[in-house]
């Protein structure tokens, strides 16, 4: 492992698309959903992200209720050709309506129209369908799709949050007719996550999406701001009272992420890191990790999170974070992977692996 930088720039899948190690995610744009940087303070981060050689913005059109998508667009204004812009499609845009929202065509197009709009442009660099809404067929989404490319309103299609059976079938519609093929793939990935190992990844890797990974610090349980100490304590303070609320609400505080986020915090302390700086090495020091997506709300958080970008965990260290997080891969991974079936398959021989 060596140093990288906001500039060393990584292709997305099998495109041609170069995108930054570390993409600058737009949930907290905007201040409608009670958090977040006001429209100033966001665009000082986006100046510093992008003074550094970063590249790479992710959004979606129901964050912040269309203002992370036009706080964006304001200043792309005179930078567009330097951004790689990500949206997404699917949350719905009018309580009610149920057709504002999910994955088939009629919210997609009408979804693009929007973000087209609020982002001041006539072309989305990379579309992700946001979630898998389990109704929609899937030769309408890859259909739909494609025909935003051949309009010329879409650059790249990809995918979020989508079981990886689903996706391999879309992907293998998208080759067999010829139609434009997803170039990402969009999943939570941490020291608390590792489950998409078991076949999102794998699945990204042999049919050519690009990996970026949100909640790379575990939604702050990795951050150092929410620990055993403090459950013990039980948050009396505002802040660690919502944070707690939102992890509980995920399922996220538990005796085993406890113990990771401990972890985090003993190798942090050692080197004379920050906890995050800690937690996001460990998933950029992943090969298979195309972009990994930061959220801040604050230029000190930035610049906590850049760290990360320079920060090398010695192999003692990694083998600490990987021990403690490990997870089984379950059936039928275990036993494929088992001695005595490898014995009975490969006659007692070694071959290799295929890359």
């Amino acid at each position: 492992m060596t140093e990288i930088a906001l500039d060393d720039y990584r292709l997305l899948g099998r495109s041609g698309l170069r995108v930054s190690p570390l993409a600058l995610g737009g949930l907290s744009f905007g201040t409608d959903w009670g958090f977040g940087m006001d429209k100033a303070t966001t665009h000082s981060v986006l100046d510093a992200y992008v003074d550094r050689g970063g590249n790479f913005v992710d959004t979606a059109s129901g964050y912040t209720n269309g203002s992370s998508e036009r706080i964006i667009g304001q200043y792309a204004k005179h930078k567009r050709d330097r951004l790689v812009i990500a949206t997404k499609y699917s949350i719905a845009m009018h309580l009610g309506d149920p057709n504002s929202g999910g994955n088939h065509r009629k919210s997609m197009m009408a979804s693009v129209e929007g973000s087209l709009k609020r982002l001041g442009t006539e072309c989305i660099d990379l579309l992700y369908l946001h979630i898998w809404d389990q109704r929609t067929h899937a030769e309408e989404v890859v259909r739909g799709l494609d025909d935003l490319v051949r309009q010329g309103k879409l650059l790249y299609a990809a995918i979020s949050d989508t079981p990886a059976w689903q996706i391999s079938r879309m992907q293998t519609i998208a080759e067999l007719r010829g139609w434009t093929p997803l170039a990402a793939l969009q999943i939570e990935y941490s020291l608390i996550e590792r489950t998409v190992e078991r076949d999102l990844i794998p699945m990204a890797n042999e049919l050519g999406l690009g990996v970026v990974t949100w909640a790379a610090l575990g939604s702050g349980l990795l951050a150092g701001k929410y620990t055993r100490r403090h459950s013990e304590l039980g948050l009396g303070a505002v802040e660690h009272s919502m944070r707690k609320n939102v992890l509980q609400g995920m399922g996220k505080i538990n005796e085993r992420n406890l113990d990771i986020a401990d972890e985090v915090m003993a190798i942090a302390l050692e080197i004379d890191k920050k906890p995050a700086q800690v937690a996001l090495a460990w998933v950029l020091a992943n090969p298979t990790i195309t972009s990994a997506i930061i959220g801040v709300r604050t230029m000190a958080q930035f610049e906590d999170n850049l760290g990360a970008l320079t920060l090398i965990l010695d192999a003692n260290h990694r083998k600490r974070l990987d021990d403690i997080s490990r997870i089984s891969l379950g059936f039928p991974h275990d036993l494929m992977n088992d001695r005595t079936t490898l014995k009975s398959i490969f006659g007692g021989t070694k071959v290799a692996y295929r890359s």
